[in-house]
């Protein structure tokens, strides 16, 4: 039973996550109500060890229909992977704890300038080239995988966010450049955890496949319905993060 309820938590995380994000909003909590008394970052390893392959795979699915700048997103990749290790590096020393409580406030930001920009992510017009372009996709890169190695909840989200916002990309491009960038920050994660033994193979290698399933079908509803339907999941997506993590924050 235990098996199938997070096979099944994985499948529908894998199909919102290669969208627009937050699938471990859907996978994280099913692994700490399925196991309530395992080591946190057991759960967290067998989450990235699972959730590391719908990304990846998302991201290979997007390549082949939309296009991609490589040269900003390769760099970016890296220095999100490096800067993903210092978060995790990072939390083993200082306790995140503080940012549970600014988080929904940050995602409300994100919402709410979302909603009041009517036109913000509608068309993909590229701010930035060359050198410049490379410069900003380093840097989201590297601040979105530092807070990924760090706490994590939302990543994706705001890979998709700061792409729109910052480079003009529209909903659909950015949600698959975020997908280049979030599999090298989860391979980071996860390389991490392996090291240090926190991950339930068992478990995460049928996850991987039920992930990778759910990760094809929503990837497959995206490039089919476009950048509008993509901007509607964002929203759906944050509007659900901000719920989650304000109980976390202040009523659990």
């Amino acid at each position: 039973m235990e098996m199938l309820v997070v096979t099944l938590a994985s499948l529908f995380a894998g199909f919102v996550d290669s969208m627009v994000g937050g699938g471990g909003l859907i996978l994280v909590p099913a692994l700490l109500t399925t196991f309530p008394n395992a080591h946190p970052a057991t759960l967290f390893g067998t989450n990235k060890g699972a959730s590391v392959w719908g990304t990846g795979m998302a991201a290979l699915q997007y390549s082949r229909r939309v296009t991609l700048p490589w040269p900003a997103l390769l760099p970016a990749a890296l220095a999100g992977f490096v800067a993903s290790l210092g978060g995790a590096w990072l939390v083993t020393v200082v306790s995140p704890d503080y940012l549970r409580k600014l988080l929904p406030a940050i995602l409300l930001l994100v919402l709410g300038y979302t909603l009041a920009k009517k036109e913000l992510g509608r068309h993909h017009t590229p701010k930035f080239t060359g050198r410049m372009e490379v410069a900003l996709a380093c840097c989201i890169g590297a601040a979105i995988g530092f807070y990924d190695g760090f706490f994590g909840p939302g990543t994706g989200s705001f890979f998709v966010f700061c792409l729109v916002r910052f480079l003009g990309y529209d909903f659909l491009h950015a949600s698959a450049a975020a997908k280049v960038l979030n599999t090298a920050t989860n391979l980071s994660a996860l390389g991490l955890f392996i090291y240090k033994g926190h991950i339930w193979w068992h478990f995460a290698l049928a996850m991987a496949v039920a992930n990778v399933v759910g990760s094809l079908a929503g990837t497959h509803m995206a490039l089919k319905h476009g950048t509008g339907f993509v901007r509607w999941v964002f929203i759906a997506v944050v509007t659900a993060l901000i719920c989650k993590t304000g109980y976390d924050a202040f009523l659990r």
